[in-house]
């Protein structure tokens, strides 16, 4: 499944405008925010889908019956650019469990690179949901083999990957590869250019969140 949660106009889609715009790209605060907003409603709508199960509570005043999470998600992000967005997704989930990824282009010339891990740290994943949050869902190579040395942890009941905005290139790489993932996205754009970076997009996710980085 793949869900584009801007497609109806809300304020999502407001929020993607200030992203996108090199006008308002320059506010540090309101990009990271904004991020963070949107990993919210990302939240909300996967908890939609995630199984619940009956349970017993008792008020000040009578015992009554509630709903309540089957089991806690793992919520994933591929550091830097993706704390952000995790932030936002943990804010709702505030009992998951959480996981983190080093992961980032080496470059072998300017157009051609690979992609390097050098951290991880994750809990049992086995029979759990699991939420991967990554902003930029280009080539879908990063995305790939974060899963890979994700499922080393376990198989997890689910996997719901969310992104701000995607290529159609990376859903379908990551569709090939992990055929039942659900794939949440702020943005489908459909063009990579030569150095593979998402165009329209909106930039370097990272370094419009954290500041420019020197590449070594």
């Amino acid at each position: 499944m793949v869900k584009n949660f801007s497609e109806q106009d809300s304020l999502v889609s407001e929020w993607m405008r200030e992203l996108r715009d090199v006008n308002t790209q320059g506010n540090r605060e309101q990009f990271r925010n904004n991020i963070y907003k949107i990993g919210q409603v990302a939240a909300y709508n996967i908890s939609c889908h995630l199984p619940y199960a009956d349970t017993s509570i008792l008020t000040p005043l009578a015992a009554t019956h509630c709903r309540t999470l089957v089991s806690q998600p793992v919520i994933a992000t591929i550091m830097r650019a993706g704390l952000p967005l995790y932030n936002g997704l943990l804010s709702y989930f505030n009992n998951a469990d959480s996981a983190f990824i080093g992961a980032y282009r080496q470059h072998i010339s300017e157009t051609e690179f690979t992609i390097a891990q050098g951290y991880i740290a994750c809990p049992d994943l086995s029979n759990r949901p699991l939420i991967l949050a990554d902003p930029m869902l280009a080539t879908g190579s990063s995305m790939v083999q974060t899963i890979d040395s994700l499922l080393v942890f376990g198989q997890p009941s689910v996997i719901h990957i969310v992104a701000i905005i995607a290529s159609q290139h990376g859903i379908d790489i990551v569709r090939r590869h992990v055929p039942n993932a659900h794939i949440w996205v702020g943005a489908i754009d459909n063009e990579l250019d030569a150095n593979k970076y998402i165009v329209p997009g909106l930039g370097d996710a990272g370094d419009l969140c954290f500041g420019e980085k020197l590449q070594h």
